[in-house]
């Protein structure tokens, strides 16, 4: 039997081959049956280009049809796909490919050419076998030593989670995904995509998201995922009312945190409870609140099917409502890091997934999350590491030293924040500190202010106290 994805995929849109798939913002939407093509097309190119089985394959392009169709190719023909956020500078790249060795680098620069070479090409139908355990994708996250780091993706993983999340969230012909997130992490590729074709459903498409876009299209569609910022930016605008989501069944939540402020907002604006749930690059998804059942707000609800969760403190299983770090079990846990056996084994505890995210279990079994055991910031559903940007800070003139936090927004989740304390008698200019840290990171990571300070809290050991900084 071929545990290869593309062929589970492949299995379930057979059902409604000429149904429509994709259906982008503008120009021409492709049906089920253009996509196989398309992406057997995109098979052929691969392999003039020496990629082979287990060979990896970084793709940084923009959404687009032929972005979805290359990550189908990569499937089909047994290679490893690893997509990079567009965001990302020439530095930051430049590690990534380092890192990955890619066999191909499809970027901006050479995706014209790959997809007019497609196109005159023959496709290769033809989905190379593959074992349940072999690597389907890598995606590289933040880890608290501040190094990238590539979780491996097996067939299985992604299999798991998608067959899971289509059942638990009763997709049914008929639905209509809005698609309105990026596909260069787990969220808009995996968790989206993979459920919406697992169900043969057509995807309205977005090249990115728009309160514009997002209130015309949302009539015709039946779910949309999103993060917390899409829906406080539609809850902004007045023409988000309960008539408008008439044809809606499902609201999901991700990436970061839900105050319980919006969900209240939402529901009552809507009449619809937003389901959220949490994940992770090395895990998919995994937890969910209910389909049918209370949405608490403040949770993010129950393990998945076959799914295992404990929190831990000090060695020991912590109680209902006691706060420890949560750990994991099921086959949606990652393979390991890329090249990193001590990190892999580091953040586990026996056959257990470390996370590296605090919370408490209640007595029902659902999941309320407190924050992070490390430093990562979740601004507007991306992982932001401060320490890559105290780094650049540090080198800048007229910083001694910088500290970077996350503290709360009411639009982004959180907001990344930098505490300086100046080398002379006065601040460096907030505007040049910005320019520098622009030439080196991506816009995302960018601090939303500056905060000068004359010394950085630190404990006896002379680490730096950030719960302080955030109490500043």
């Amino acid at each position: 039997m071929n545990g290869n994805l593309f062929e589970l995929l492949r299995t379930h849109w057979s059902v409604a081959p000429d149904r429509q798939f994709l259906v982008p913002t503008t120009g021409a939407a492709l049906t089920y049956r253009e996509m196989d093509h398309r992406s057997a097309q995109f098979a052929t190119v691969l392999r003039k280009h020496s990629v082979t089985p287990g060979e990896r394959v970084v793709v940084q392009i923009d959404k687009s049809i032929d972005n979805v169709a290359i990550y189908l190719a990569v499937l089909r023909v047994g290679a490893i796909y690893v997509p990079l956020n567009t965001s990302y500078t020439d530095a930051e790249v430049a590690f990534f490919v380092h890192d990955a060795a890619p066999a191909l680098f499809i970027n901006q620069d050479n995706i014209d050419e790959l997809a007019a070479e497609a196109t005159n090409a023959e496709p290769a139908m033809a989905v190379e076998t593959r074992l349940a355990d072999d690597l389907a994708a890598m995606v590289y996250t933040s880890g608290t030593t501040g190094r990238s780091k590539g979780a491996m993706l097996t067939h299985a993983n992604l299999t798991s989670n998608a067959l899971t999340l289509h059942a638990i969230w009763r997709f049914t012909p008929g639905d209509v995904l809005l698609h309105v997130l990026p596909i260069y992490h787990v969220h808009g590729l995996f968790v989206a995509l993979h459920t919406a074709m697992l169900n043969a459903s057509t995807v309205l498409f977005s090249s990115k998201f728009s309160v514009d876009e997002t209130i015309e299209r949302l009539p015709e569609a039946t779910v949309m995922m999103g993060v917390p910022t899409h829906y406080i930016r539609l809850l902004d605008d007045s023409r988000f009312t309960n008539e408008l989501c008439a044809n809606m069944r499902l609201f999901t939540s991700g990436s970061a945190p839900m105050t319980e402020a919006v969900h209240e907002a939402f529901t009552a604006r809507t009449g619809h409870h937003i389901l959220e749930r949490y994940g992770m690059s090395e895990c998919g998804m995994i937890t969910s609140n209910p389909y049918e059942g209370d949405r608490i707000p403040g949770t993010v609800g129950y393990p998945l099917p076959a799914v295992r969760l404990r929190v831990m403190a000090d060695g020991d299983e912590c109680a209902a409502g006691d706060v420890g770090v949560v750990q994991v079990q099921g086959p949606n846990v990652f393979a390991g890091y890329w090249r990193l056996p001590e990190k892999t084994e580091q953040e586990h505890d026996g056959d257990w997934f470390i996370t590296g995210d605090v919370g408490s279990v209640d007595e029902q079994g659902r999941l309320s999350l407190e924050g992070r055991s490390g430093d990562m910031i979740i601004s507007g559903g991306l992982n932001v590491y401060p320490r890559e940007i105290e780094l650049v800070l540090d080198d800048c003139d007229g910083v001694k030293e910088s500290a970077v936090v996350g503290l709360p927004d009411d639009d982004f989740g959180e907001r990344v924040v930098a505490f300086i304390v100046p080398s002379g008698t006065e601040n460096p200019d907030p505007a040049v500190l910005l320019e520098t840290l622009r030439q080196s990171l991506a816009s995302f990571k960018l601090p939303k202010s500056f905060e000068f300070i004359t010394e950085l809290p630190r404990n006896s050991m002379g680490k730096v106290q950030k719960v302080a900084l955030r109490r500043h």
